[in-house]
């Protein structure tokens, strides 16, 4: 299980996906936090897009938006490292719902 846990915190580390997916994908709790991971990763590139945009038409206020967004992302990054290392199978806030992998 110890394995198991690390190889489910990497799934939330952006391109760092990649070695549960290959290593540990048929455990179905890596699965379930490499699932979180990729979708956080994803929510966090369209946050990124988006962000930019707005700094770009709004100027500081889209600044301003664009780092609340990305302090959100990275709020949500932290929680699903603490549920992966307690072992939890909890879905992350807002976007915990998407799932992309069956």
């Amino acid at each position: 299980m110890q394995r198991n846990k690390g190889m489910a915190v990497l799934s939330y580390f952006g391109l760092l996906i990649l070695i549960p997916v290959f290593i540990a994908r048929n455990d179905p709790f890596v699965r379930y936090h490499i699932n979180q991971g990729l979708v956080l990763f994803l929510v966090d590139i369209l946050a990124g897009i988006v962000g930019s945009i707005l700094s770009f038409i709004l100027g500081d206020i889209g600044g301003f938006l664009s780092g609340a967004l990305g302090i959100v992302i990275f709020v949500l990054f932290i929680i699903g490292i603490i549920n992966a290392v307690k072992g939890e199978m909890k879905p992350l806030p807002l976007i915990g719902g998407i799932e992309i992998l069956k």
